[in-house]
């Protein structure tokens, strides 16, 4: 069979990985920090991905957590690393691409018995709907990449997450790394299970074509609005332009343009990383 060459977008987070449940476990400042459970899971994705060009963005915190020397074993593989950066957990997507593939994401903020859950932020924001939706992170960057017409094709996550996007997509593939029990807790299958699933999942995703797999956007107008933790952060951003406040911690922000809502999050949660 002849081998079709495909340029794919991969997105990596930390939390959604199997063997992870806590905030020390994905810190490069604890000793408990987990880099070795990145590299394992993430090399049985690419493993099947040989034939294929990648560019990998490394969106967990600082952007800091793949090591550049992975490349060495996977030439086809460019590396986007390091923040602050424009677009950050999409930075580097474009029309060129043919399809996502979600690394390691979690369910959002909010969401019962689910490990680690937040979205964007875990300090700042308490909620964030789009056009009236749940947004969690999986969704705000699968709108970014629909932008340029880019499909989300995979998704590697807990099964909280996939819970979340089973009524928004209906030919994803999705590879479910624990069954979360708590904020903290997570029931984990032995990691041969899950490395092979991986595998066999990514196989089955790259055998189909591009028109397989659904765009996710949203219709103009497209109004975001975003619960903040507390009032001072809401205090902070409504200078903002296009930044309405609602209430005390209430934000909108309307565009047709879901470029200016993508940027206007990103901005808000850097100028909320601000401790006053």
């Amino acid at each position: 069979m002849e081998v079709i060459f495909i340029k794919i977008y991969i997105s990596f987070d930390f939390e959604g990985l199997g063997g992870i449940t806590q905030w020390d476990d994905v810190s490069k400042e604890s000793k408990e920090y987990k880099q070795n459970y990145v590299v394992i899971q993430l090399k049985s994705l690419l493993d099947e991905l040989k034939d294929h060009e990648i560019t990998l963005s490394d969106s967990h915190d600082r952007g800091n957590n793949i090591p550049w020397n992975l490349t060495n074993e996977y030439p086809n593989v460019k590396l986007i690393s390091g923040g602050i950066r424009k677009y950050y957990m999409m930075s580097g997507i474009d029309e060129t691409f043919d399809r996502m593939i979600f690394f390691g994401y979690h369910a959002g903020v909010g969401e019962k018995y689910s490990t680690m859950d937040h979205t964007y932020s875990s300090s700042s924001i308490h909620s964030i709907q789009i056009n009236g939706i749940e947004m969690n992170e999986t969704l705000i960057n699968a709108a970014y990449g629909g932008v340029y017409g880019v499909p989300l094709a995979m998704v590697v996550g807990d099964d909280k997450l996939k819970g979340q996007l089973n009524k928004h997509f209906k030919a994803l593939y999705y590879v479910e790394t624990k069954r979360s029990l708590g904020r903290y807790a997570a029931e984990f299958k032995p990691m041969s299970i899950l490395l092979e699933e991986i595998k066999k999942i990514t196989k089955e995703m790259i055998s189909n074509s591009k028109e397989t797999f659904e765009i996710f956007k949203f219709t103009s107008p497209i109004e975001m609005i975003i619960e903040l933790s507390d009032t001072v952060k809401a205090d902070m951003v409504e200078s903002m332009p296009l930044v309405e406040r609602i209430d005390g911690r209430k934000i909108r922000l309307t565009s047709n343009d879901y470029k200016v809502i993508f940027e206007g999050l990103l901005a808000i949660t850097y100028i909320c990383s601000i401790k006053v």
